[in-house]
């Protein structure tokens, strides 16, 4: 059956499922020539119509658009490009590849040979698919993003296979938007607000990127080189050939938001997977090289690479600058997503030459669109060519991962000395970095791990990275992890290393939960996940990086303790305070903090050996009041408990005790009379008021 056509519209781009139709609009600058393919199957090997476009008729501008008569959702298309083929100006045109739609709304990855895609001539047989999704279709139930305040965040950073592949995660579909479906009870238990999703942008999941010592293949298990903008990764699909893509990554949205869980996606704008000049062509090289990519000025076959990875997407081109808000703003109107954390988002400040801008177009387009007023927007500060902007992004309520806090925080319970002043400063919101911009703590986005580098267990166990099953030679990977293995490098069965390490693990998520700002702790922290001293897993789609979630029970302890401290975290509101600490002082004559060392009031800021920091934080009702003493060194210490009038102080918590000794329930608390306390080496005492 051959599909009647008419001219169609330029706007808006990508396939639209119509009453009586489908509009198809793509956008080329330097084409002479566009087809469309169809195909019933995703698997079909030759389309059942090919439409040529007319540029006299089928294009407005360098908008190439037509509408197919009676077209369904559920077919599959691709097109064909043809144009100048001289790459000495920037242009890679060949009809003979087969393209996916830069606006696609799903793709299947079936067929896909990736080599083919890497060399001049046909890959018709071997090249992924779009698939005709009308994303009208679907019943939200009047669901909407919960635009819950960023101080009242906890996120949790989370890769959507790895999180549910592993053994024991005891769901019917593992690796998949539906397999998160099923832990939400566990990440309701747990108290967290946010899952911040590794990239969910359909990536090839299937190319081989390197081996093993035993030969096994590696492939890109993160995620960070984008396919298709607009398309949930079909990876993570029951049913991606049947064009669910959409409404299953619809479902897990629904889910979380029903439980008040927001949803985050790492997005990658940065880089595609199109690669250098010896990587693949997919969509972008196809339709107009040139246009997309920064290109090497004086030899423009070749590209510029800011991000480490072959190539840097033109951020504040017109062109790219419109995919990426148009891109954000689907997926927050049409896919309910409640923010994103922008990697490697130094990018997205440089200008078509590649120089970082004041005021970069795309970063204020995105931070001033009503469509994004209420979207959480997080940038990692900072990109590969050496760009760095903690403190410093363009805008006003972009959050940064805040890089200085991660160091500080490992720094001083590893044990380093001479470091609490810059601790206090980042437990305070960081406000060297942010108030001089008027800027709050809200703007810093607290963590101590990520799913780059060490995990916290791992932190807490190596000394060293051990990245060999990445088939480096251990080389990659960053060599200064901060981190100290408490004595025995690795697995042991000296019970005395693994009981520092606990209380190290504890001592680490305490701080973070206890810092103004916004904390992130990274899937599987709270129960000891391990990572095997692998502190590069980009490529290791197994057991190294799936949760084990036999883990949960065996260090149940540290799970029952993570929930409790998130939920002093939500029952304490001077610990999220969007604001930094003021001057005032409650009618006790308390001020909002004050600051000690082992003596009261007498913080040792110029002290380089010191490894203590205290400090009583008032809520400013007179009534309420937590008294928070740190000890990094390796032996007992004596704090000094502040007098206040009208108040008792009630032990909260202690990471020296085991468990459940290590926090008390907030109606029965130990009651602490003297005037000062023991406080272990290496651990934390936190007092709260009663």
């Amino acid at each position: 059956m051959k599909y009647k056509v008419q001219r169609g519209c330029p706007h808006p781009l990508g396939a639209r499922v119509c009453e009586n139709g489908v509009n198809f609009s793509v956008f080329s600058q330097s084409a002479t020539s566009v087809c469309l393919y169809l195909f019933n199957e995703h698997d079909d090997p030759e389309p059942f119509q090919i439409i040529e476009l007319d540029p006299k008729k089928n294009r407005t501008f360098y908008f190439w658009h037509v509408f197919v008569e009676g077209l369904k959702e559920g077919m599959h298309y691709g097109y064909s490009v043809d144009g100048p083929r001289d790459t000495g100006l920037g242009h890679r045109f060949d009809h003979e590849k087969l393209l996916l739609d830069p606006y696609g709304f799903g793709s299947t990855d079936n067929l896909w040979v990736r080599g083919n895609a890497c060399v001049k001539g046909s890959n018709l047989t071997t090249a992924m698919r779009n698939v005709i999704i009308d994303i009208e279709n679907y019943d939200w139930e009047g669901d909407r993003p919960l635009n819950r305040p960023m101080n009242e965040t906890i996120i949790y950073e989370m890769h959507v296979k790895g999180f549910t592949a592993g053994k024991g995660a005891k769901v019917r579909n593992p690796g998949t938007y539906k397999g998160i479906i099923e832990k939400i009870p566990y990440l309701k238990k747990l108290g967290i607000t946010a899952v911040e999703l590794l990239p969910v942008m359909q990536f090839d999941d299937k190319a081989v990127i390197g081996h093993s010592p035993d030969g096994k293949p590696l492939t890109n298990y993160w995620g960070y080189s984008t396919i298709s903008f607009f398309s949930p990764h079909p990876g993570y699909c029951v049913s991606p050939e049947e064009g669910e893509h959409i409404k299953e990554f619809r479902d897990m949205v629904k889910a979380l938001h029903k439980e008040g869980i927001e949803v985050i996606m790492d997005v990658v704008f940065n880089h595609t997977d199109e690669g250098n000049h010896k990587g693949p062509m997919i969509n972008f090289k196809g339709f107009d090289n040139s246009v997309y990519y920064h290109l090497v000025e004086s030899e423009k076959q070749f590209y510029m690479d800011y991000t480490g990875c072959g190539n840097t997407f033109k951020c504040n081109h017109p062109i790219p600058e419109k995919l990426i808000r148009e891109c954000l703003e689907f997926w927050v109107e049409e896919m309910h997503v409640d923010g994103f954390r922008f990697d490697e988002g130094s990018i997205l400040s440089r200008d078509e030459n590649g120089k970082p801008l004041k005021f970069p177009p795309i970063l204020w387009q995105i931070e001033l669109s009503e469509a994004l007023a209420d979207t959480k927007l997080i940038a990692e500060a900072w990109d590969a060519a050496g760009l760095y902007q903690i403190g410093s992004f363009p805008g006003i309520r972009w959050a940064e991962w805040n890089g200085k806090y991660r160091d500080a925080v490992r720094r001083f319970v590893k044990g380093d000395a001479g470091v609490i002043g810059e601790l206090a400063n980042r437990m305070s919101g960081s406000s060297d970095l942010y108030s001089p911009s008027g800027r709050m703590p809200v703007n810093s986005v607290n963590f101590i791990t990520c799913h780059d580098g060490f995990t916290l267990y791992d932190l807490t166990a190596y000394d060293s990275k051990h990245n060999h099953a990445n088939g480096e030679d251990n080389r990659d990977g960053i060599d200064e992890n901060l981190s100290w293995n408490c004595g025995a490098e690795g697995e042991t069965d000296d019970e005395a290393v693994n009981s520092l390490r606990k209380r190290q693990i504890k001592n680490f998520l305490t701080i973070l939960l206890i810092s103004k700002g916004v904390p992130m702790i990274t899937a599987g922290d709270e129960i000891c996940r391990t990572q095997q001293g692998n502190n590069n897993a980009y490529c290791q789609d197994n057991e190294i990086s799936w949760t084990d979630w036999t883990f949960a029970e065996k260090n149940a302890d540290i799970l029952e303790y993570v929930q409790k401290l998130i939920k002093m975290r939500k029952r304490f509101h001077a610990l999220r305070s969007a604001e930094f600490f003021s001057d005032g002082k409650d009618k006790n004559g308390m001020p909002e903090v004050t600051w000690h060392g082992t003596e009261l009031n007498r913080p040792n800021w110029d002290d380089e050996g010191s490894r203590v920091l205290a400090f009583t934080l008032s809520a400013m009702d007179g009534k309420t009041y937590l008294h928070v003493m740190m000890n990094m060194y390796w032996e007992p210490l004596r704090f000094g408990v502040p007098a206040i009038k009208g108040i008792k102080w009630g032990l909260l918590a202690d990471t020296a005790q085991n468990s459940p000794d290590d926090f008390s329930d907030f109606k029965s608390m130990p009651s602490v009379e003297a005037d000062s306390v023991t406080v272990q080496g290496r651990s934390i005492v936190i007092l709260l008021s009663n």
